[in-house]
């Protein structure tokens, strides 16, 4: 038997990874599932990054690129923070990395000793708390429902503070609930960490352009905790790139130039291609994503509007992202007569098996009332998958 180190064995398998491959191998044996476990636009990517791609490959950008990324792509990275958040960094605050899911390491292993709190916004992405793991860190979970819409208030977050805090994580607009803070619940937020100049903030923005509220709001704009905060995003969700596998950090000197030394030494800089890409997505007019906004937030309404006539189904309305995140504990302990549902991971079992539909149980995210379902996909194919799951769910008692 191989001897695996502690550190492998004590993480958890991503569960949106794991339902997207029970999924795979249904369909293998042909099954006719309907996927709505990941998160990844159904769009193309826009031509205009394409052709960015093509020119790079036939001007021989083949070379290693520096670990920071490109200087041209991280100034084109600080043009976008001034255009569209009115955020000023210099290049030498961005670090380049493959994916968000990097960007999000990095600055735990860079900043979290061992035994130090991570306070994390519940329910959360699911590679938040596994990430704390591989950061030696300990997560403290302040749980928000959806009678809250899913966020924490300041009171919440000065209760779960201690001397032990080194960080908070959140993400907004929030996988997996859609849940967008407003600017005043953001500038409430920022008033406590005044008090407690100790702790990190990592903001997790990646699905900033699918946000149906209007602005984007980041808690970067408020002065007071401006060097504290660390902004994640990419291009994966906004701009349909998410097989490209670009994001990035802003944040203080200190900590862009720590993330740089860290991924010197895992991965040193990313893809030269996808890099040159990101130049354009960068450059161009927010405008562009508007298409795909609007598209996604026609698809919100469409499922919202279907799911009513689900009955013990409770949904909130999501200003961002392509998720619902339904509250469905009233189905807990009912069967159809062969199988029990107890909790929400038997939920899903049971609709992938009964009605074809791959969803991830809430448990993923910390909230183990819920499940989360991705419109990113087709209004035809979420209007077969809500009547399969309607039917499945009538014949539980």
């Amino acid at each position: 038997m191989i001897a695996l180190s502690h550190r492998i064995t004590q993480l958890s398998e991503s569960e949106t990874l794991a339902m997207a491959r029970k999924s795979r191998e249904l369909k293998a044996q042909g099954f006719d599932v309907i996927n709505l476990s990941l998160g990844e636009p159904d769009f193309f990517t826009p031509t205009y990054i394409k052709e960015a791609a093509k020119t790079a490959i036939d001007e021989n950008y083949s070379f290693y690129t520096p670990v920071n990324g490109y200087l041209e792509l991280r100034q084109a990275i600080c043009n976008k923070l001034k255009r569209d958040n009115q955020l000023e960094f210099a290049p030498d605050q961005i670090v380049v990395t493959t994916g968000a899911k990097q960007a999000l390491i990095n600055a735990l292993l860079c900043l979290v000793n061992p035994g130090e709190e991570v306070i994390v916004a519940a329910p959360y992405w699911v590679s938040y708390r596994d990430m704390v793991k591989l950061a030696e860190g300990e997560a403290v979970y302040v749980k928000a429902g959806i009678e809250s819409d899913f966020k924490v208030t300041p009171e919440q977050l000065e209760a779960a503070i201690t001397p032990k805090t080194r960080m908070f994580m959140f993400s907004s607009p929030c996988n997996p609930t859609g849940s967008v803070y407003t600017r005043q619940e953001l500038k409430a937020l920022a008033e406590v960490f005044e008090r407690h100049p100790q702790v990190y903030i990592l903001s997790d923005e990646i699905y900033e352009h699918i946000n149906f509220s209007g602005k984007h709001e980041s808690i970067a704009q408020f002065e007071s905790v401006r060097e504290r905060v660390i902004i994640i995003n990419g291009v994966s969700k906004g701009f349909a790139m998410t097989g490209w596998r670009v994001g990035y950090l802003a944040a203080h000197i200190d900590i862009a130039k720590a993330c740089t030394k860290l991924q010197g030494q895992f991965t040193s800089g990313t893809n030269s291609i996808a890099q040159r890409a990101t130049i354009a997505a960068m450059d161009a007019d927010p405008a562009n994503t508007y298409l795909m906004l609007e598209k996604f937030r026609e698809r919100r309404d469409l499922v919202l509007d279907l799911m009513k006539d689900i009955p013990g189904m409770i949904t909130n309305i999501p200003e961002g992202a392509f998720y619902v995140f339904p509250n469905v504990k009233a189905y807990f302990g009912k069967t159809d007569g062969e199988t029990v549902v107890k909790d929400a991971p038997d939920l899903c079992m049971y609709l992938l098996n009964k009605a074809q539909v791959a969803l991830v149980p809430g448990d993923a995210f910390g909230d183990p009332e819920c499940i989360r379902f991705s419109y990113a996909t087709s209004n035809d194919l979420l209007v077969e998958a809500v009547a399969r799951i309607k039917k499945a769910l009538a014949e539980l008692k």
